[in-house]
This record gives structure tokens, C-alpha cells and sequence, in this order.
């Protein structure tokens, strides 16, 4: 029997390479008010969803603090 590895989590490095932008251009367009191109925000947008990119809550949180 085989052993699946364990998946590992997308993150917004992953979503930035596959979009071909920084890694603070998927930030922003997940913050909202942020400042972002349409065309950028489309581009990390397409990305996210192809690779079933979420944005973690927890983390974000952390940031405020």
C-alpha cells in the first residue's frame, strides 16, 4: 500500500510565481481598498483559482496586531 504524501498548503508565493507578479501584489489585491491594476487583480485572481489558492485569515490577523 502506498503512502500519499501529505499536500502541501498553496501559499501567495505559489499564486505570485504562477501570476508572474510579487508576492505584495497578491496581498494587495486580497486586501480590500487596496490599490491593485485590474489587470494585475485578474491575473492573481486566475492563478488563485487554478491552484485553489486561499487567503489564510489567521495569518492576516497576526499582521493587525
Amino acid at each position: 500500500m502506498k503512502h500519499k504524501e501529505p499536500r502541501r498548503r498553496i501559499t501567495a508565493s505559489d499564486v505570485a510565481r504562477a501570476a508572474q507578479v510579487s508576492r505584495v501584489a497578491v496581498s494587495r489585491t486580497f486586501t480590500p481598498g487596496a490599490s491593485v491594476s485590474e489587470q494585475t487583480r485578474s491575473k492573481v485572481l486566475q492563478a488563485a483559482e487554478q491552484l485553489g489558492y486561499r487567503p489564510n485569515a489567521l495569518a492576516r490577523n497576526l499582521n493587525k496586531s
